[in-house]
């Protein structure tokens, strides 16, 4: 490994490019190839970080085959999710700079040069490469749920968000390990640190890359996957804006006492406790947002 440059403040200068691998004994090596020679002629230094979470086919020994200095192989004994490999890699990084990406050919990885020089040069925190570009072949079978999670997202989060849990960005290391202790071992990991900058103030940018069909068999579960998605996101805005959870399910209670109260006193010219009933719950509610939103701000 080159040795680190460092800017006038003496903080270090470089790349660490983590790569999360589960069975892909057919596309580990040509990714791996392709990126070594890109990143030799580009950013200095630059380390490369596989994490083998417990493949089952080859790609152990296709890993073992690779010998490049810039690569480091890390092996878990068993499959632990893409979320827990990459904060193997996160907490084996060299450099104050991270990038993610996947080894299943869908990136175009030949963009992390640009998106690392976007973020030193911009002063961001995490820039991102939005699916937004000529070329995206997400399969159909998902988009509806992606439609509906990035809606769902963009609200809760305040921001409009391109692409929530696109696996190419860069970010810096310090930054991604404060929010350590929420990230999911499973593929919500780029949901959660997207969600978790965004609603803290970080400054992150989205340029658009391309985006093509993967090599080998998906591991995504379109249903399973898309409700863990929209718990996660609803935890993490909970965890860190309660407000906007609390607030609509109390005006919605409130809301609902007053026409029920409207409608029995003006029509039916009957008295009944359901209003009351959720009156109380909608005050509840909104005490209990407002509990949340003070321990979250004391933290």
């Amino acid at each position: 490994m080159k040795k680190e440059k460092t800017t006038g403040n003496d903080a270090p200068e470089g790349l660490t490019i983590i790569i999360p691998v589960f069975n892909e004994e057919g596309t580990i090596r040509p990714t791996l190839a392709r990126m070594t020679e890109m990143m030799a002629d580009g950013i200095d230094p630059v380390e490369i970080i596989v994490v083998d979470d417990g493949s089952t086919d080859d790609t152990s020994r296709v890993l073992k085959g690779f010998d490049f200095p810039m690569v480091r192989v890390i092996r878990h004994p068993q499959n632990r999710g893409y979320g827990a490999a990459l904060k193997t890699g996160l907490s084996h990084a060299a450099f104050p700079v991270v990038a993610i990406t996947d080894a299943d050919g869908t990136y175009p990885n030949e963009r992390i040069a640009d998106l690392y020089r976007e973020l030193r040069e911009g002063n961001h925190d995490m820039v991102v490469g939005a699916r937004t570009g000529e070329h995206v072949e997400i399969p159909l079978a998902r988009r509806p749920a992606k439609w509906v999670l990035n809606r769902i997202a963009n609200y809760l989060a305040g921001f409009k968000i391109p692409d929530l849990n696109s696996g190419l960005r860069v970010f810096r290391k310090d930054i991604a390990e404060k929010f350590r202790n929420i990230y999911p071992d499973g593929f919500s990991f780029t949901t959660t640190i997207t969600l978790a900058m965004l609603t803290n103030g970080y400054s992150v940018k989205y340029v658009p890359i391309d985006y093509m069909r993967r090599g080998g068999k998906s591991k995504i579960r379109p249903v399973y996957d898309s409700l863990n998605f929209l718990q996660l996101i609803i935890r993490t805005i909970l965890y860190f804006n309660p407000l906007k959870i609390f607030l609509p399910i109390s005006g919605l209670f409130i809301s609902l006492s007053l026409l029920l109260m409207l409608y029995r006193l003006f029509i039916a010219r009957a008295f009944g406790v359901t209003s009351v009933v959720l009156f109380v719950c909608g005050i509840q509610f909104l005490g209990l947002g407002m509990i949340a939103d003070l321990i979250d701000r004391r933290l």
